[in-house]
């Protein structure tokens, strides 16, 4: 069965390593029969959320920004990627934000597969569970029927593009064609 696979690359740069892990997945799920769809959020216009709480009663933010047609596309999609930096051992600004502006709709993300493309400098995968664990407070504590599907810990790489010389490539594409 063909699925809907989003992909959210919060890098800041593109062909960035956690950008470049997303592209290899999308290649991976596109040969498995799937169709993808990559969101790179440095290109969006994203405000952080105010708070105001309108959206609570509303399920509509107050801000016009690109979030209305992103949460549309989460809410359409079978299965979400979230691919991000790992900056001082939490996801990056970009998919924290992303994920802030999700309260108007967040109950309506439901039964999602998802997952998680994480980069980083450090070489420990125990130092990124701080970041998988961030990323789980949203997906598994507050998405019903949420589904864990993969991590794909991007270690040691730190310069952009550095992941192209490893291994990680390889299995960036097999998890993708594994979806």
């Amino acid at each position: 069965m063909s699925k809907k696979v989003l992909l959210i690359s919060a890098s800041p740069r593109k062909g960035g390593n956690s950008d470049l892990l997303c592209d290899e997945f999308a290649k991976g799920a596109k040969d498995a029969g799937h169709t993808t769809e990559k969101i790179f959020l440095a290109d969006k216009n994203i405000n952080y959320c105010k708070g105001c709480e309108v959206c609570n009663t509303t399920h509509k933010c107050v801000q016009t920004d690109d979030m209305e047609e992103i949460l549309e596309k989460i809410i359409n999609a079978d299965v979400i990627v979230l691919g991000t930096p790992v900056y001082f051992y939490t996801p990056d600004a970009q998919l924290k934000t992303l994920i802030d502006r999700t309260v108007p709709k967040y109950t309506e993300i439901r039964n999602k597969e998802f997952y998680y493309i994480l980069a980083a400098a450090d070489t420990q995968k125990e130092n990124m569970q701080k970041a998988v664990e961030s990323i789980r407070g949203f997906t598994l504590d507050c998405l019903p029927g949420t589904r864990e599907k993969g991590i794909l810990y991007g270690l040691g790489v730190w310069h952009k593009g550095e992941v192209l010389n490893t291994r990680l490539i390889h299995q960036a594409y097999e998890m993708g064609r594994s979806c």
